[in-house]
């Protein structure tokens, strides 16, 4: 697939109220034709127990998701900030330890980029982060046909001890990309986000965390 091409088709739905449930998980697909179609995303929005997943990613380089990713990041940043949240506000501004985005099947074939505060500075070395770190993680769809979709961020805060046993006392927020906040754990809509807690239990003995993949960890990720 063509970089050029991909570019020519990317798709900004933010602020379109008839749409913006579907785009925060990749559930609107923008096709050449220009026409929305469903059935190439799995999963129940109304019930979700994982990451809204697209079926058939594109299968693009490094380089090329990269370009994408500087074209949809000032769009992607704008959106999330309407949320009001002051990570989702100032992310962007925190150390990326990801070299390249890469394709992450856990969050439902997004491209995803993995982001850290100043508090969480020690983020990928196995050891326990502070209250108040957060991890954030951006993303992005690309379709097969060349749509391409701004997908949800991906929050984790750790909270004080006491806020929640079962996760750590990580606290999990999905902001869609026009602001909207689809859930978070203890807060609004909580039980949407309920199964990142469950997928996180996986990794408890390292803090509940996930790092980025080797082949796209920068030079200064532990």
């Amino acid at each position: 697939m063509q970089l050029s091409n991909l570019i020519s088709r990317v798709f900004i739905f933010i602020g379109s109220a008839s749409v913006t449930a579907g785009i925060a998980f990749g559930a609107v697909l923008a096709q050449q034709s220009g026409e929305v179609e469903m059935s190439e995303i799995s999963g129940d929005q109304g019930a979700p127990r994982r990451h809204f997943r697209l079926r058939e990613p594109a299968d693009l380089a490094p380089g090329e998701a990269q370009q994408i990713y500087e074209i949809a990041l000032k769009a992607l940043a704008v959106g999330y900030a309407r949320s009001q949240d002051p990570s989702a506000g100032s992310y962007t501004e925190w150390q990326r330890y990801n070299s390249m985005p890469y394709l992450s099947a856990t969050h439902g074939n997004h491209f995803i980029n993995n982001y850290a505060n100043e508090t969480a500075r020690a983020y990928g070395s196995g050891k326990r982060l502070p209250v108040g770190s957060v991890i954030a993680k951006d993303s992005f769809s690309v379709t097969e046909t060349g749509g391409i979709l701004l997908g949800p961020l991906f929050l984790m805060e750790k909270m004080p001890k006491g806020f929640s046993y079962v996760s750590g006392d990580w606290k999990y927020s999905l902001i869609q990309p026009d602001g909207t906040i689809f859930g978070e754990t203890n807060g609004i809509d909580s039980e949407r986000v309920q199964y990142c807690i469950s997928c996180h239990l996986a990794v408890e003995a390292q803090d509940h965390l996930y790092f980025v993949p080797p082949n796209f960890r920068t030079k200064t990720t532990n």
